[in-house]
C-alpha cells in the first residue's frame, strides 16, 4: 500500500472532522457516540499500524514506507520510518484506544474532548514519521494546542497555570530550535531529513565576542535543538513543568503526557542531534551525561518528599529520562539500545502508574497520599495490578523496566564509570520512593472511614491494565521484539556517528596545520 503512513496518520484527524461536523448536542446519546466513534478511530489506527510493523524489514537501515509529494514553496510532504521510529508509531496506536477507554467516565464537553485527543494522536504520529525539517516542526509545535485544551479545559483547580506553563516551556525552547532549522536550511540549501543526516555541518572552532565555539556550526545548532529536546523529555534543571502539567491534567492526558509526549525529545536526539551535528554532541556530550545524572539522584530525592501520588510519579518519569539521555549519549550499541527500550517500557509502566491513580482519584477525588491505606482489603484486584506496575517501575528483573535501565547502565559504563556508578543509585533510590508510595495507599489497616465503602475495579477497568500487564511481562522476558527491530538501525546510526567524528577530527588537524 503505497500511502500506509499518511492512512495511519490522518485516521483520527479525520474522525475528528466527522466528530466536529456532523456530531451535534450534549445529550448522552451523543456524549455515548462521540465516545464510541473515538475508541473505533483509534483502535482501527492501531490495526492498520500492524500492517507497518508486518510489513518492515528491520535488516533494511534506511527508510521505508515513503511518501513523497510537492507540498509548499519548494518544500516536500516526505514521510518515512526506519528502525528507531517505527516503534514509537506502534507505541502511539497502541496506547490511544486504551486512553480512550480510560476517559470513559468523563461527561463535560465530551465532544471537543474527544477531538482533542483525536487530532493530538495524529500530529504525535506525524513527528514520528516526517521526514521534513518544515514538517516535522510544523506537527511538533501543533502538538502543544491540544494538549494545552486538554489540560486547561478538563484539568483541576490550577488548570489555568499549569497549561500556560506547559505551553510556554516547550514552545520557547522550540523557538531556538526554528532559528536553528533556518541556519540548517541555508547551509545545507534543502529541509530533507535524509539528505541533511549525509550532510556535513561546519565543525571548525571559531570566536564570538571572544569565546572560542568549540565544534563551531554544529556546536551552535546542537544546542538549539537540545533547548528545545531538553524541554521536551524534560531534562533537569528545565523539567518543572511536567510536575504541574501531570497533577493538573485528566488521567488520560496524564497518560498521554508520560507515555508518548516526552518521548518526542528522546527521538529528537536520535534523529537529529546524533547524526546531524555529531562533533557538536560529541563536544557536550560530558554536560549532558553529568545533567541527567543528576536528574536521576535529585528528581528521586524530590519524589520522596512529594504528598500528591501524581507529583511523585511525574518526578519518577523526569528520573526515567535521565537514563533515556544517559544512554542516548553513550553513543554505543547498549547505551541506544537501552535508551530506546526504557521510552518504549517507560510508555507502559509510567501510563499505567497513572492509570493507577485514576481508578482511586474517580472514587475518592482527590491524590493526597494520607487520604488513602488499607486498600488492599477493599480492592484485592487493584492492589495486585498497582504492585505489578510498581515492581516494574523499580526495574524488576522480569519486567520491561529492568532491561532498559540495565542496558543503559551497560552503555554509559563502557563510557563513563563515575557516572554509571552514580546513575546507579537511582535504582535504589526509585525502589525507596515507589514502595513507600504503595505501602502508604494499599497496605496497613483500613482505618478512614471514607475508604470502607470504595469498591474494586470495574471489568473496563481490569482490560485497560491488561494490555499493559501483558506488554510489561513480554518485553521482560523476551526483549529481542525490541532490540530485533531496532538494532540494525542503531547500528548504522553509531557508524555514521564514529565516521562523522573521524572525519570531523581529520579535518580539524588539516586545518591546525594549514
Amino acid at each position: 500500500m503505497d500511502n500506509l503512513l499518511s492512512i495511519v496518520t490522518f485516521i483520527p484527524a479525520l474522525a475528528a472532522a466527522i466528530l466536529a461536523i456532523f456530531l451535534r448536542g450534549e445529550d448522552a446519546a451523543a456524549q455515548r457516540n462521540a465516545k464510541w466513534l473515538a475508541m473505533i478511530a483509534t483502535s482501527v489506527t492501531f490495526l492498520v499500524s500492524l500492517f507497518i510493523l508486518a510489513q518492515f524489514d528491520p535488516a533494511d537501515t534506511g527508510f521505508q514506507f515513503v511518501e513523497e509529494r510537492d507540498w509548499l514553496m519548494g518544500m516536500t510532504y516526505k514521510m518515512g520510518v526506519d528502525g528507531i521510529s517505527v516503534l514509537f508509531v506502534l507505541l502511539t496506536t497502541f496506547m490511544m484506544p486504551l486512553v480512550i477507554a480510560a476517559s470513559w467516565n468523563v461527561n463535560s464537553r465530551v465532544k471537543e474532548y474527544m477531538i482533542a485527543f483525536l487530532v493530538l494522536e495524529t500530529l504525535m504520529l506525524g513527528v514520528f514519521m516526517a521526514l521534513d525539517l518544515v514538517l516535522f516542526y510544523l506537527f511538533f509545535e501543533a502538538g502543544l494546542i491540544p494538549m494545552f485544551l486538554i489540560i486547561g479545559i478538563w484539568g483541576g483547580k490550577n488548570r489555568i497555570y499549569a497549561s500556560f506553563k506547559f505551553f510556554l516551556y516547550t514552545f520557547l525552547g522550540s523557538v531556538l530550535m526554528l532559528v536553528a532549522m533556518v541556519a540548517m536550511y541555508a547551509d545545507a540549501g534543502t529541509t530533507d531529513i535524509p539528505t541533511l543526516m549525509r550532510h556535513s555541518f561546519g565543525s571548525e572552532t571559531f570566536s564570538v565576542l571572544g569565546i572560542q565555539v568549540v565544534g563551531g556550526l554544529q556546536t551552535l545548532l546542537f544546542l538549539a535543538f537540545f533547548a528545545s529536546f531538553a524541554v521536551k523529555m524534560p531534562m533537569w534543571p528545565v523539567h518543572t513543568w511536567l510536575p504541574d502539567a501531570h497533577v493538573q491534567a485528566p488521567t488520560a492526558g496524564s497518560v498521554v503526557l508520560a507515555a508518548i509526549l516526552l518521548k518526542m525529545g528522546g527521538y529528537g536526539f536520535l534523529r537529529f542531534s546524533l547524526p546531524m551535528f555529531p562533533v557538536g554532541a560529541d563536544v557536550l556530550t560530558p554536560l549532558v551525561l553529568w545533567m541527567s545524572v543528576i536528574a536521576i539522584v535529585y528528581t528521586s530525592l524530590v519524589a520522596l518528599v512529594q504528598e500528591d501520588m501524581k507529583k511523585l510519579i511525574a518526578y519518577s518519569s523526569v528520573a526515567h529520562m535521565g537514563y533515556v539521555t544517559m544512554g542516548i549519549f553513550a553513543a554505543n550499541q547498549q547505551g541506544i539500545d537501552g535508551a530506546i527500550f526504557q521510552m518504549i517500557s517507560h510508555g507502559f509502566i509510567s501510563g499505567a502508574l497513572f492509570l493507577c491513580v485514576g481508578v482511586i482519584y474517580d472514587r475518592m477525588h482527590t491524590r493526597e497520599i494520607d487520604a488513602y491505606g488499607g486498600l488492599v482489603n477493599r480492592m484485592p484486584a487493584y492492589a495486585l495490578i498497582f504492585m505489578f506496575f510498581t515492581m516494574a517501575n523499580v526495574g524488576l528483573p522480569g519486567t520491561s523496566g529492568f532491561v532498559g535501565e540495565f542496558l543503559t547502565l551497560m552503555g554509559i559504563f563502557q563510557v563513563n564509570t563515575w557516572v554509571a556508578a552514580v546513575a546507579a543509585s537511582g535504582v535504589i533510590l526509585s525502589a525507596a520512593y515507589a514502595l513507600w508510595l504503595y505501602r502508604r495507599v494499599v497496605l496497613g489497616d483500613l482505618i478512614k472511614e471514607s475508604l470502607k465503602t470504595i469498591s474494586d475495579m470495574t471489568r473496563r477497568e481490569k482490560a485497560i491494565f491488561a494490555p499493559l500487564i501483558f506488554m510489561t511481562l513480554w518485553l521482560g522476558v523476551y526483549p529481542a521484539a525490541v532490540t530485533d527491530i531496532i538494532g540494525p538501525s542503531v547500528e548504522a546510526l553509531i557508524q555514521n556517528y564514529d565516521m562523522a567524528l573521524a572525519d570531523g577530527a581529520s579535518a580539524t588537524q588539516v586545518a591546525a596545520a594549514e
